[in-house]
């Protein structure tokens, strides 16, 4: 019988022992693998929130990569360790759960707020949706929505989620707040190289001319054919000066006059005179 308890009581342990290496938060372990965050792992150490971090059964650690945490790392150890404290949630939430997020914005508790110093819900963030995106930021009234979520690290389900941010939040009352980074300007196209400029063919003279000199449309003018008469016949070419023009028409009406009544008895009478002749001549 007491071999038997002894037993269930080893089991016991075993099952125990087992579950809590399995459920437990090692923050220092699940960041090692990425050097990108090694700062944030120094700062915990730093302030000692290590320990505290790992006693902890569930949390979402809102990561900062080294260039982004630059802008804290400076400060005092004891406003450092709350700053710190406001990035760990105390629930599991990755990419899938924060983009299956329905409402317009979720309040999120965090460490700082167990420790009861929490003054104004600075103790809580709030994750919001905008444009497809994810913001996070302090709940306090009117505290900016300015730390994007980029992207989930690591996730061990329903126990530690990794997920990073772009910016640090710093709640009113715990410091500073941090300016946002500004957006890099639009590049412009760039302009042509000088070999390209000197390449390119430039108009010669004779072109500059004769566009300066052509009508709008391109085409140069042309004078309009004249109309066919109505008889069919081509239209008379264009003639000379009005003088001239007026002689040739005279002339033309002389060779086209008929012979008259006084031409024609000329030519009679000279017919009768060479008859006569002809028969006189026959006569001798």
């Amino acid at each position: 019988m007491c071999l038997k308890a002894s037993s269930s009581l080893l089991s016991l342990a075993i099952l125990l022992g087992v579950s809590s290496i399995v459920s437990a938060v090692n923050i220092t372990r699940a960041l090692d693998k990425y050097p990108e965050f090694s700062t944030m792992t120094e700062l915990f150490a730093k302030t000692k929130l290590t320990p505290i971090i790992n006693k902890r059964q569930t949390i979402t650690l809102l990561a900062l990569s080294n260039d982004a945490i630059g802008s804290i790392s400076g400060r005092p150890e004891d406003e450092l360790k709350n700053i710190l404290m406001n990035h760990v949630v105390l629930d599991f939430y990755d990419g899938l759960k924060l983009k299956a997020i329905k409402d317009k914005s979720t309040m999120l508790t965090t460490l700082y707020q167990s420790t009861g110093l929490g003054q104004q819900q600075n103790g809580f963030l709030k994750c919001s949706k905008t444009n497809g995106k994810i913001y996070f930021g302090s709940a306090v009234k009117g505290a900016p929505q300015t730390a994007e979520y980029i992207t989930t690290v690591f996730r061990n389900p329903f126990n530690l989620s990794v997920v990073q941010i772009s910016m640090p939040i710093v709640a009113p009352g715990l410091g500073d707040p941090v300016e946002v980074p500004p957006t890099p300007p639009m590049s412009s196209p760039p302009a042509p190289s000088p070999k390209e400029a000197a390449d390119a063919p430039a108009p010669g003279p004779a072109e500059e001319e004769g566009y300066a000199d052509s009508p709008p449309g391109g085409a140069p003018e042309t004078a309009p054919a004249s109309a066919p008469s109505e008889d069919g016949s081509p239209a008379p070419a264009p003639g000379p000066g009005p003088e001239n023009s007026g002689k040739k028409k005279m002339a033309a009406a002389d060779e086209a006059e008929p012979p008259t009544s006084a031409s024609n008895t000329g030519l009679s009478f000279g017919a009768i005179l060479v008859l006569s002749f002809v028969a006189s001549f026959a006569g001798f």
